[in-house]
């Protein structure tokens, strides 16, 4: 009996006929997340805040959205009383939500999510954008406030990142409060085939320079990120955003790799909340597993991702983009060979999820909508054990999102 993530709780899986193994990282030693982050805020890397702010400054905070579990809340306090101590008061903040092309966050959510900050938060809107510069021939579109902000700075989740190695640093304001210019460009076919864009990869990633750049174009002077585990919140870092990424990425490193020797016939690939809430983000962990470091399947072999998906496809720009390509291809090679020749932002969830669709298939189990995910080219059962063929070699990544098989 194994346990894997299922929304807030938990499932029991049994394969007893089945050989199984558990790739469960050490997860490194949690921390006192607001202790921390008042301790990073004090001791940054780099200048402290108050050296590079003005008093006048009008100050535009990004933080991530309800997709990331970041303690944002816990965050913004340290920030805010930063500022306040440079002599910059809470009534020339905004925070902006960094939604991307996700969908807004309602008040309920913005209200958990951020505690007695709320009331300074907007959602992005990604058609509200002003150009601020160009990197790599790319036009840099940010949101209208945080474009017009005298002094930027966001919050972020450093973890594992299909793309961007890990993500964190200025991504969170780049793509999280930018437009649909570099979301189509740094999400693009040509993009993400260059060598060095994978799993858990920083150093000469062309997307991580890519938004590292953006970065420095939209203005991004300051950071506060935190990286975690299956311990919960790991290591909290504040400060230039590229060398906050670098700190935060080797703590993660630290407590997330897993060694994995042999081949499996499956691959439970746990998820859990918030990203089993839409079958946009649950897909990531087929993805993680299938075109991570180590791919640790054998050929033909299958993932298995158990997961809730409350809000069906998703209802965000690029999450429906994303279902309507899966749900009107005829198979996955065919739409892998379509969409490399480009698409709209979003469909680079559908570009990937093809690529690992082409070598093996992909079960959703125990979720609330079986019918989309058939539509998805993707097999839908109603439990783990029903995807798994008896006496299979089985593999259990419980946090498959969080795990670095290597």
């Amino acid at each position: 009996m194994v346990d894997v993530p299922y929304g807030e709780s938990t499932l029991d899986v049994s394969l007893p006929s089945c050989t199984v193994t558990t790739a469960a990282p050490e997860g490194g030693e949690a921390v006192d997340v607001s202790a921390a982050a008042q301790a990073a805020m004090a001791d940054p890397i780099g200048s402290t805040l108050a050296n590079r702010v003005d008093a006048e400054d009008q100050v535009a905070i990004v933080v991530t959205d309800v997709t990331r579990a970041t303690p944002d809340d816990v965050l913004l306090t340290a920030l805010l009383e930063a500022l306040d101590s440079a002599g910059v008061p809470r009534e020339q903040v905004t925070v902006v939500i960094g939604l991307g092309l996700h969908r807004p966050m309602t008040d309920e959510e913005i209200e958990a999510a951020l505690g007695d900050h709320a009331e300074l938060a907007i959602n992005h809107d990604p058609d509200n954008t002003r150009t601020v510069g160009t990197v790599d021939g790319c036009q840099i579109d940010i949101f209208e406030p945080v474009a017009d902000a005298d002094f930027l700075c966001s919050t972020g989740m450093v973890e594992p990142h299909q793309y961007a190695g890990f993500s964190g640093g200025a991504k969170t304001a780049v793509i999280g409060a930018g437009g649909e210019s570099q979301i189509r460009y740094s999400h693009g076919p040509e993009m993400l085939a260059r060598d060095g864009v994978r799993l858990g990869r920083v150093e000469n990633n062309p997307f991580r320079a890519f938004i590292d750049d953006a970065g420095d174009a939209a203005g991004v002077n300051f950071c506060l990120n935190v990286t975690h585990g299956p311990a919960g919140i790991t290591g909290v870092a504040a400060g230039d955003p590229r060398r906050v990424v670098d700190s935060l990425a080797e703590t993660a490193r630290d407590g997330l790799a897993v060694e994995v020797e042999g081949s499996y016939d499956a691959v439970i690939a746990g998820v859990g909340a918030p990203k089993d809430a839409n079958l946009y983000q649950a897909s990531r962990a087929a993805t993680y597993v299938g075109l991570g470091a180590n791919n640790p399947l054998q050929g033909g072999g299958r993932v298995v991702v158990p997961a809730r998906l409350p809000e069906g496809a998703g209802s965000g720009r690029g999450e429906q983009r994303f279902a309507e390509r899966l749900s009107a291809a005829d198979d996955a090679a065919t739409l892998y060979d379509e969409l490399r020749a480009g698409y709209e932002p979003g469909t680079q969830r559908a570009f990937v999820l093809a690529r690992v669709l082409r070598e093996h298939d992909i079960w959703v189990t125990n979720s609330e909508y079986p019918d989309l995910v058939e539509d998805c080219l993707m097999h839908a059962s109603e439990s783990s054990e029903e995807a798994i063929e008896p006496g299979s070699d089985v593999l259990v990544v419980p946090d498959a999102l969080n795990t670095l098989l290597v």
